[in-house]
């Protein structure tokens, strides 16, 4: 028969009262003292049967002696509450299976101390008074007691084997209210603390962008007056100092200037798109580097004849050409032009065949390109990474030279000069132009290192160099270096997005080459130059007048010719469109044409002396 079986017909008739001690036992022999009371002789063993022994007591008063209450804690190892301390010093113990002392009170049940189970022999059960036990264990209990003596463990409530309901849980965990009313306020508590912190971290966080919007303010006040003091003593001392420097006197420069040029509009077309241009002046026509509209944003070059009705006819460029950075149209009249994109390649397109016919392979993007002026087969291409490279038409399988710049700024132009009798026979000189300023390259001779050029330090940074070739005039353009630190830097840009792409006040710088590697600086003016964006500028050479410089005005939205060496402003003529993409000028055309590329508007304007 099983042990556990009872007959519970008969259960509710028999039930006694029992006033003596009880013993819990334990797996082992059983004992009843003669008030009816069942013992154990046998005691729990701890720790694998290897530990301290304890004896667990139950009396009328509570389950165990002194009111505590029975423990599982690390190892197995059971302890009573209010009668011994853990090893510790009283801290909360946790056990092998992860679980805290105050966790244990809603798992185990208090007979055997033991985890309950959702199903099986040791399912959780509760009795009519409340108490959760395992139900194999209360069994048990009721087997020991007797049927005339069934009470609750605990409380000592009458009841019976049959009274015992089964619990299907598979926790049963008991929540402090009082607990769970301070955590709810604590946590209150910290969502206001965080909400003050967070309010504080933004007014910080816009202090400090103010500040730094203060900081920039006043380095701009401090560098435009340095600049303006600079300049008002050169402006001083320029009259006699230029013409002493250029060989000529005052009555002679009054004769020269005795009949003026203007530039007139002829004609206005509309170019969609376009970037760069060059003039192919033996073909009549202008190449255009244009980037499509609609998806993917296609980059073609554009042929256009200067001859009414003015034909377009568009070639594309192989695939992982990408942004044209460059256009040059080589000057041997050989119908070749030199294209340097983004997609790190250096092409040579036949503009007979309309076909790529050379492509190099560059380790970066190239930003500027340029011919030889002293041999057609040679080519140059400025890389972003500020290094030169030098090639041979004739020698397609690499470049003939790689040489590293003085800095790793991004070349953005590049100007062949022409040989100078100072330098030996075979040598080839370039002029470059980066952020830093303007440097020299030499070629074909001792291998000497490109230099940056002085009279071009301290200026600010450079965005455009003009060069003409038969008279050494060099004008490079400069706005503002603003020194500043990266957390003011982006602090700067986040307040002020708008600000960005806009007129800012820089300026032209007016030189001279008189050597192999000497340069003189013959003046400067102000100018309005683009805060973010590089530009275009041109030198026009005209027979018995002054040489003119031409760049663009991003605050008046003019483009303005002035006089060299004075840079005395000639004439302002108004474009249709901004910004100002390119311009070219031409004196090979008859007649000879000054091209200005706008905001996909092209305008031509014609020189008229009197």
């Amino acid at each position: 028969m099983d042990p556990f079986t009872v007959d519970e017909e008969t259960e509710d008739d028999e039930e006694t009262e029992g006033e003596a001690e009880d013993y819990i036992p334990v797996e082992g022999s059983t004992r009843v003292s003669q008030n009816g009371a069942v013992t154990s002789d046998q005691a729990i063993s701890v720790n694998g049967g290897s530990g301290e022994v304890l004896a667990l007591r139950v009396s009328d008063e509570g389950f165990q002696e002194g009111g505590g209450e029975m423990r599982r804690v690390e190892g197995g190892e059971i302890s009573a509450m209010g009668s011994s301390s853990s090893s510790n010093g009283g801290e909360t113990q946790e056990g092998s299976d992860g679980w805290v002392q105050d966790q244990i009170d809603g798992l185990c049940c208090p007979i055997c101390m033991e985890a309950w189970t959702s199903g099986g022999e040791h399912q959780v059960c509760c009795l009519p008074c409340g108490h959760i036990y395992g139900i194999s264990c209360i069994k048990k209990w009721f087997q020991q007691c007797g049927r005339s003596s069934g009470k609750c463990p605990q409380c000592k409530r009458k009841c019976t084997l049959r009274n015992v309901r089964t619990l299907y849980a598979s926790r049963v965990v008991a929540v402090d209210e009082d607990l769970r009313k301070k955590i709810r306020s604590l946590e209150a508590k910290c969502a206001s603390l965080e909400k003050k912190n967070a309010d504080w971290c933004m007014k910080e966080s816009d202090w400090h962008k103010r500040e730094a919007d203060l900081h920039l303010q006043v380095q701009q006040l401090i560098e435009r007056t340095t600049y303006l003091e600079r300049l008002s003593s050169e402006m001083h001392g320029r009259g006699s100092g230029l013409v002493a420097a250029r060989g000529h006197n005052f009555a002679e420069n009054f004769g020269r200037r005795g009949s003026s040029c203007n530039f007139v509009l002829q004609k206005e077309l509309q170019v969609d798109g376009a970037r760069y241009f060059d003039i192919d002046a033996s073909g009549e026509i202008l190449v255009i580097a244009r980037r499509l509209s609609g998806t993917g944003g296609t980059h073609v070059l554009t042929k256009m004849s200067l001859i009414s009705p003015h034909e377009i006819e568009d070639i594309l460029l192989p695939s992982g050409t990408k942004a044209v950075k460059d256009l040059r149209v080589s000057p041997a009249k050989c119908r070749l032009a030199l294209l340097a994109s983004l997609g790190k390649k250096l092409s040579v397109l036949s503009m007979e065949s309309n076909n790529v016919i050379l492509t190099y392979d560059l380790p970066t993007a190239a930003w500027s390109c340029s011919w030889d002026l002293n041999s057609s087969h040679y080519m140059y291409a400025g890389l972003q990474n500020g290094m030169l490279m030098v090639f041979d038409m004739r020698q397609t399988a690499r470049p003939m030279a790689e040489i590293s710049g003085p800095t790793s700024n991004p070349i953005h132009t590049i100007q062949s000069v022409l040989h100078n009798s100072t330098l030996p026979s075979g040598v080839s000189t370039l002029l470059s132009a980066s952020s830093v300023g303007l440097c020299q390259w030499n070629f074909g001779g001792s291998e000497e290192r490109p230099f940056l050029v002085p009279e071009t330090k301290n200026h600010g940074v450079c965005i455009s160099l003009a060069h003409c070739p038969s008279s050494d005039n060099i004008v490079s353009t400069f706005r503002p270096k603003v020194e500043m630190s990266n957390e003011i830097a982006v602090s700067q840009y986040s307040l002020t997005p708008s600000v960005m792409g806009q007129g800012m006040q820089g300026s032209h710088v007016l030189l001279k080459r008189v050597g192999g590697n000497c340069y003189q600086k013959l003046g400067s003016s102000c100018a309005n130059v683009n805060d973010i964006r590089l530009q275009r500028s041109a030198i026009i050479d005209l027979q018995s007048h002054h040489p003119l410089f031409v760049s663009g005005d991003e605050i008046t939205h003019e483009l303005v010719l002035q006089e060299l060496p004075s840079l005395r402003v000639s004439q302002r003529l108004k474009s249709q469109k901004h910004p100002l993409r390119d311009v070219k000028y031409s004196h090979d055309l008859s007649p000879s044409l000054l091209c200005c590329l706008s905001e996909d508007t092209l305008q031509f304007f014609s020189a008229k002396f009197s």
